[in-house]
C-alpha cells in the first residue's frame, strides 16, 4: 500500500494554526492528523470540532481525526459536521464499536480503529470488515514527544496475516515516537501510515523530515 505522512497537529504551534495547516500541506504532508482529546480518556485535553471546522474550511487536505475520548458515540455527530474524512475511535472507549463505526462510514466517513499499546489485537478482530483503517499505537496515548514502542510490531505483523486470510484492505496506521529512523521498522511490520508530530512540525526543515519519513 501506498506510504501516507500524516503530520500531528498536536505539535504545532497552536498560536498559528491557520498557518501550521498549510505549512504542512505545501511540505508534503498527504493527511493531517487531528488529535482530539477530552481529559477522561486521556490525561490531557487538546481541542474539538471547532478547530476541525476551521481547519476545513480553510484547506482541502485530508483530515484524519483521532479520537481520544471516552464517548466517542455521543460527540460523533458533531466531529462530522466540522468535515472530518476520516473518523478513528478507540476500542477502549465506552461505546458499542460495531454500530459507532457503522454511523461513521453511513455519513460518508472512513473509519478507523485505535488500539491503544497495551491491548490484544483480540479487541479489535470482530470489526475488521467494517474499517479502512487499524490505528496501532505506538506510545500510550496523551501527550506527544513519547518514544517509540518496538514491542507493538508483532501485532502490526499479526494484524496483517488476519488481514491477507480474510481478504480484507484496511490500511494500518501508526502514532507515536514516529522519525525516519522508527518508520523503517513499522513499514517493514506492515504499517502504510505514518503519523509523525514532534519530528516533522518541530523540525528545522519540515518538508525534509516529511521526505526523510516517506522514504526511510
Amino acid at each position: 500500500m501506498k506510504r501516507i505522512i500524516a503530520p500531528s497537529l498536536l505539535a504545532a504551534d497552536f498560536s498559528r494554526i491557520g498557518e501550521e495547516t498549510q505549512r504542512a500541506i505545501e511540505s508534503g504532508a498527504d493527511w493531517l492528523h487531528l488529535d482530539v482529546m477530552d481529559g477522561h480518556f486521556v490525561d490531557n485535553i487538546s481541542f474539538g470540532p471547532a478547530i476541525i471546522d476551521a481547519i476545513n474550511r480553510s484547506s482541502d487536505i485530508y483530515l484524519d481525526v483521532h479520537l481520544m475520548i471516552s464517548r466517542p458515540d455521543h460527540y460523533l455527530p458533531r466531529f462530522i459536521d466540522a468535515g472530518a474524512n476520516m473518523i478513528t475511535v478507540h476500542t477502549e472507549s465506552e461505546h458499542n464499536v460495531a454500530n459507532t463505526l457503522e454511523r461513521i462510514r453511513e455519513a460518508g466517513c472512513d473509519a478507523g480503529l485505535a488500539i491503544n499499546p497495551a491491548t490484544s489485537l483480540d479487541d479489535a478482530l470482530p470489526y475488521l470488515d467494517q474499517i479502512d483503517m487499524l490505528l496501532c499505537m505506538t506510545v500510550v496515548p496523551g501527550f506527544g514527544g513519547q518514544s517509540f514502542m518496538h514491542e507493538v510490531m508483532p501485532k502490526i505483523e499479526e494484524a496483517v496475516r488476519i488481514r491477507e486470510q480474510r481478504g480484507l484492505n484496511f490500511q494500518i496506521q501508526v502514532d507515536g515516537g514516529i522519525d525516519a529512523s522508527t518508520a523503517v521498522p513499522a513499514t517493514q511490520a506492515g504499517a502504510n501510515v505514518l503519523v509523525a508530530g514532534s519530528s516533522t512540525f518541530c523540525a528545522p526543515d519540515m518538508a525534509a523530515a516529511i521526505e526523510a519519513i516517506r522514504t526511510a
